[in-house]
């Protein structure tokens, strides 16, 4: 079977039968693969690269399941992802470069999240995290499904790791209120920028950087950074062929191959960093020298499962009944409204579980280590689901009641 499939990508990618080639499954935009497969090929003229773009998720759960297709390597930016294969025993062991050559797993540029705007807008840029909350964005932010996106789901869970899980929430569904839309993938949401869909869109740097001269990008305070990797895989056809390409891409060819405009990808080498620190965000640089808060893709594998879970289900699934909610509860307040205002603010910023139950529930042996919510197989998980589900609906049942009553004392 697993021949089958190996010949079958050969037939799709219109490889000739033979030929030496390297398969690597990535979450990257072809923009910037492209660059590397050109400086591979300029490396490597004998051999054939080929590159299949998924989003993180669905190339995680194409992992899990076995890697039929035998893909040599991963190459994504979420280092959760990279935790959550690498403790389902996904990637090749220690021995499979030779002595000096690189590890299964290498780090190899280093990224934030923040948000973008078109670079011809006179939308206002905001200058923090809070201001996103602000009544001037309103219908005008997107974002991806973290569901759908590693480096959503990473920018959804710096803010919980940074705020708290309460007020991180808290801060997820008072933003839910000015969202437009959110979209398939993260690639989604630059497009949409560009295309005059939205004003204002949420992403990790080098998806906004990349496009320059058309979008204007600012880093997220308080700053974490992390690192991009890329994995070499159990079940590969050519391990050799995969630990030629991570020594090129940590090679100072491939390191200053980030800096390409398609790139704009930050180096995770320090010395080259230091030699072509005048095209390093500043932002950057000062956090990298003196951290805030480290970002902890354990804690954020721990709880992967039920996180994506719950943003579909408080945000994604009722994004338009919970922004109408939201309209209605700022026109209250924008009357004079105060604390009888403040039963519905809680009903709306309210999470079905604990953050410690957010754990427990992603290590079940009815979640395990999948990264996604559907699809949702066993009963137990289904029951589970539909618990969260029930109690937000009702929580926003209980908040609409609330407005309305307020809404009818207003007007008698």
């Amino acid at each position: 079977m697993r021949r089958l499939w190996i010949l079958l990508l050969m037939v799709l990618f219109g490889t000739p039968l033979g030929a030496k080639d390297l398969t690597i499954l990535t979450s990257f935009p072809s923009d910037m693969t492209d660059v590397f497969e050109s400086l591979w090929q300029d490396a490597k003229p004998r051999t054939r690269i080929q590159v299949l773009n998924k989003n993180t998720i669905s190339a995680m759960e194409e992992i899990q399941q076995g890697n039929a297709r035998a893909f040599d390597l991963f190459w994504a930016s979420s280092p959760e992802a990279f935790v959550l294969l690498g403790r389902d025993d996904r990637f090749a062991d220690a021995t499979v470069c030779s002595p000096n050559g690189p590890a299964p797993i290498e780090a190899f540029a280093v990224s934030s999240v923040g948000w973008s705007r078109r670079s011809d807008s006179t939308l206002f840029m905001p200058g923090s995290w809070n201001d996103l909350l602000l009544p001037i964005y309103r219908d005008r932010i997107a974002m991806a499904r973290p569901a759908r996106s590693g480096t959503m789901h990473l920018l959804v869970e710096q803010l919980l790791q940074v705020r708290g899980w309460d007020e991180g929430w808290t801060y997820l569904l008072e933003l839910a209120g000015n969202l437009s839309t959110l979209t398939a993938r993260s690639h989604g949401v630059p497009d949409g920028l560009i295309n005059r869909r939205f004003d204002i869109g949420l992403m990790i740097d080098f998806l906004s950087t990349s496009r320059g001269e058309a979008l204007q990008f600012r880093y997220g305070r308080p700053m974490t950074t992390f690192s991009a990797q890329i994995g070499i895989l159990k079940g590969g056809i050519n391990p050799d062929l995969a630990c030629a390409f991570v020594e090129m891409l940590l090679s100072r060819s491939g390191q200053l191959a980030l800096r390409h405009p398609n790139v704009s990808r930050i180096p995770i080498d320090a010395p080259i960093r230091a030699e072509i620190s005048a095209t390093i965000p500043p932002e950057i640089t000062a956090d990298l020298k003196l951290p805030w808060l480290e970002y902890d893709p354990e804690l954020s594998a721990d709880r992967y499962w039920a996180v994506n879970a719950l943003f579909d289900l408080m945000i994604a699934d009722v994004l338009v009944e919970r922004r109408a909610l939201w309209r209605r509860y700022h026109a209250l307040k924008k009357q004079g409204f105060g604390a009888e205002l403040d039963r519905v603010h809680q009903l709306l910023t309210k999470v079905p579980i604990s953050e410690r139950a957010a754990t427990d529930v992603s290590h079940s042996a009815a979640t395990g280590l999948r990264p996604s919510v559907q699809p949702a197989t066993g009963s137990d998980e289904r029951k589970l689901l539909d618990g969260w589900r029930e109690e937000v609906r009702a929580l926003l049942a209980l908040a609409a009641a609330d407005l309305e009553a307020l809404e009818t004392s207003r007007d008698e």
